[in-house]
């Protein structure tokens, strides 16, 4: 294969970079120019030297991306989508209405000044990938740093996800049936299930050459939660305040929403209280208590799509910093709509009775109602189409660690996403309680992959000379990072408290 296309493969999907990829303008100069480093000696420099037919060959800034803006904002809303939109009304019952839209505003603007930060960067140096902004900034040691945070954040992620599938789909096949709940059946397995979909649903779109093909499960995923969504809008006009436990020995006409008492289950019995005590129906503007601390953290992890936005970038279709930028505000915003609306509605039907995990909550009133056994179909749709748009930046990352100077293989490319989802599988079938894992990879990659990388990065790559230390856009990022910092010692800090109280960690994963 010729240089020009092996790069121009190569650089088509984002999965990995051959020799030159590694390289950057000099700090002093634009990306248009023809000047290189040679950060590892002059074989790099191969990359960029007429061929022998004397033609150039492409460099990563001259790939034409082929997306379209609408399905890059596909691809980067389902990335920012995450499970987390099941805990935000339980968020917003331990931090009241107000200070709540406070929070997620203050996470939504953080986010899109992160991606900000990394666009620029990307644009001064000409590249466009999250492990090659971390070699330019602090050589090979950057690169595995930021390559290690992408492997496990996402492992995290599609774990999470997948444990939705496991735990979700058996009770939504058994609610559809009217199913046994004690019997034997493989199809009632969640550890079948979860091999099943994954070999069948998740490898092919994972096998995909180019992310920019999932622009179209990505529109269907957020078509899903759009629909789930508008499930809770609508039940909170069809259910009241307070609202009856379901029960098996319940005639029909308990099944009716006209009910007269509430019921709260404590581990002594079931105690029964006056339906005009109407004190736990009445949303708060602000709330502190206990659980507060965790909803920074819930919503931090829920903006997280940091690793897949240069990937987007890369194949965009006519790409600039100016385009990419609206895509990720316009992602942001979609999302931060969605995220306010479904805790709002979430929160106001249950108030302070609604659950971390929203779905269990309605599941309390009636767990066969068809409206919400079809959300909780829609919901395993959308995290599952989900998982291949997070595998693609982890494929990436290890392609970069271990297989830096290598051109794309579909065989590498196969079997990188073959022994990914293998091992997440493993992870969600037999390791009996990994949340404390999870709650570590999370409050240690999401800060950096958020606020600390970006903002040092962004610190190192951007030229003194145009910069200086003491500017406004260095100091704020300085600040940035700094916020990085308090955020992880904070995050860490309160998952201590909790192993040492025994407490139970709080599920903020993206």
């Amino acid at each position: 294969m010729e240089p020009s296309q092996s790069e121009m493969n190569i650089l088509s999907n984002g999965k990995s970079h051959n020799l030159g990829d590694d390289v950057g303008v000099p700090m002093k100069m634009m990306p248009e120019e023809d000047q290189f480093d040679d950060p590892d000696g002059g074989l790099e420099n191969e990359g960029f030297l007429p061929s022998a037919d004397g033609k150039k060959p492409i460099r990563f800034t001259d790939f034409e991306g082929k997306t379209s803006f609408g399905m890059s904002v596909f691809n980067l809303g389902n990335a920012i989508m995450g499970s987390g939109i099941l805990g935000l009304a339980y968020a917003m019952a331990n931090t009241g209405i107000l200070l709540f839209l406070f929070l997620l505003t203050a996470v939504a603007a953080l986010s899109s000044y992160s991606i900000h930060l990394l666009l620029k960067s990307s644009g001064i140096v000409g590249i466009r990938a999250y492990e090659q902004l971390g070699y330019r900034a602090f050589g090979t040691p950057g690169k595995m740093a930021a390559g290690i945070a992408i492997t496990l954040q996402n492992i995290g992620a599609m774990s999470s996800y997948l444990y939705i599938v496991k735990s979700e789909l058996p009770l939504v096949i058994q609610a559809f049936l009217k199913a046994d709940p004690n019997s034997d059946l493989w199809y009632l397995n969640g550890n079948y299930l979860v091999i099943m979909v994954s070999a069948s649903i998740i490898l092919p779109l994972a096998l995909m050459k180019q992310l920019g093909y999932l622009g179209y499960t990505s529109g269907f995923s957020l078509s899903c939660m759009v629909f789930f969504l508008t499930a809770v809008t609508y039940k909170k006009f069809q259910i009241p305040c307070p609202f009856e436990e379901f029960s098996h020995n319940t005639t029909a006409a308990h099944h009716s929403l006209n009910v007269s008492s509430h019921v709260h289950e404590y581990n002594n019995g079931l105690i029964h209280e006056d339906a005009h005590d109407d004190s736990h129906c009445t949303p708060r503007m602000f709330t502190v208590n206990s659980q507060t601390a965790y909803t920074i953290p819930i919503l931090a992890f829920a903006f997280v799509c940091h690793p897949e936005v240069l990937p987007i970038y890369t194949e965009l279709r006519n790409p600039t910093q100016k385009k990419m930028q609206k895509v990720s505000n316009l992602s942001i915003l979609v999302m931060y709509t969605m995220y306010f609306l479904a805790a709002l509605f979430g929160y106001l039907t249950f108030y302070d009775n609604v659950e971390p995990e929203l779905l269990h909550t309605y599941s309390r009133i009636d767990p066969y109602d068809t409206l919400i056994l079809c959300v909780r179909v829609a919901v395993l749709t959308a995290v599952t189409l989900t998982v291949p748009i997070v595998l693609f930046p982890v494929r990436r990352a290890i392609q970069q660690m271990l297989f830096p100077t290598k051109s794309f293989n579909w065989i590498r490319h196969t079997c990188i996403a073959l022994v990914l989802l293998t091992l997440i599988n493993m992870l969600v079938i037999f390791a009996p309680n990994i949340l404390g894992i999870f709650g570590i990879i999370g409050a240690t990659s999401a800060p950096c992959l958020i606020f600390i990388f970006p903002a040092v990065f962004y610190i190192r790559i951007v030229p003194k000379e145009d910069e200086p230390m003491n500017s406004t856009p260095k100091i704020v990022a300085v600040c940035f990072a700094a916020l990085g910092v308090s955020f992880m010692v904070m995050s860490l800090s309160f998952i201590f408290i909790d192993w040492t109280t025994g407490g139970g960690l709080a599920a903020g994963a993206h």
